[in-house]
């Protein structure tokens, strides 16, 4: 089969086409022939790191997490899926598992659900990483209806599904974004934008929540924004974080009583642990999708499979608005 390859890590012209074996099918797993991939920030970490991130794969490699395509054949006590069966979720492209940048994958079936029917599958490839990330943050701060949510980045892959899961589950939605185009599309989704350059956490604490503070924060951004999460968050408030990897004074989170959840949702692919609640959560989102409550926003660049270089550029420049998505073929 076809696929893009790294055999040194570094920048995006690193990847190189390549004829490599398809793989066969293990029980437990499907052939899914791939339609449409993503990418995401881990991606191009990856590519760019390598070893010096402790889940890249050993070179020379196939990267990519997300997919949707369709079932070609099935694994070894595998009942749920049959060949022709659409499919999508994230299941490849760290440690030992293959990923997504080719024709074929063998995907463990605790990793993927049935593609959502409304989406197509450049939409439903868009929606795995991100959909998992967000609905997890939400429901690990136990998000509930008639709450005060505040997003972070809500324009932003990850943050613009949460802005939407949470209008779903019945939260009145903020979100934050930098220029027009983000608060038009933050607005579009359903919640109330807020441009974090004119106005401080104060005066939008103030604004929106009469200064008691958000219920729910999810911060899409995370580093130093986190210090930010706090200050808007109420007393005794849920605070999601996706980007933790930083030194903070937790001082305020303290003294406000914050619950902090960090969403790695990495954890079951590397580890091989509760892979089974990814695919439970991909139903769910595949359902929220099929209500008419979930949409993931596509970036206006197509690429191929060979521009997969491109496409990582694409997003590593910020211009793009929405999930950047690679045709497999």
């Amino acid at each position: 089969m076809k696929a893009m390859i790294l055999n040194a890590f570094g920048g995006s012209d690193k990847f190189e086409t390549a004829d490599i074996s398809k793989p066969e099918v293990q029980a437990g797993q499907v052939l899914v022939r791939i339609a449409a991939s993503s990418v995401n920030t881990v991606d191009t970490m990856i590519r760019e790191m390598g070893p010096e991130l402790p889940l890249s794969p050993a070179l020379p490699a196939v990267l990519g997490m997300d997919f949707a395509g369709t079932v070609e054949a099935v694994g070894e006590g595998v009942s749920a899926y049959a060949v022709g069966d659409e499919v999508y979720g994230c299941a490849g492209g760290l440690g030992e598992l293959q990923g997504t940048l080719a024709e074929y994958i063998a995907a463990d079936i605790r990793l993927i659900a049935h593609k959502p029917k409304n989406l197509s599958m450049r939409e439903a490839a868009a929606l795995p990483l991100v959909g998992i990330t967000a609905y997890e943050g939400l429901i690990r701060a136990g998000i509930k209806a008639g709450q005060t949510v505040l997003v972070h980045g809500g324009s932003g892959g990850v943050g613009h599904v949460a802005l939407q899961l949470a209008n779903h589950f019945g939260a009145k939605v903020y979100a934050t974004g930098g220029g027009d185009k983000q608060l038009a599309l933050i607005e579009t989704l359903g919640a109330k934008g807020i441009n974090y350059k004119t106005e401080t956490v104060a005066d939008y604490v103030e604004k929106y929540t009469g200064g008691a503070g958000f219920d729910v924060v999810f911060d899409s951004v995370g580093g130093e924004n986190m210090l930010n999460s706090f200050e808007a968050a109420a007393l005794n408030g849920q605070v999601a974080s996706t980007v933790s990897m930083v030194e903070l004074d937790l001082s305020v989170a303290h003294f406000k009583g914050l619950s902090l959840h960090v969403v790695f949702m990495l954890i079951p692919m590397i580890h091989n642990y509760k892979r089974e609640q990814h695919a439970d959560i991909l139903a769910a989102l595949a359902k929220i999708a099929e209500q008419g409550a979930l949409k993931p926003i596509l970036d206006e660049k197509q690429f191929s499979l060979e521009e997969v270089g491109q496409a990582h550029d694409r997003l590593a420049s910020g211009q793009g608005m929405g999930k950047v998505v690679v045709d497999n073929g």
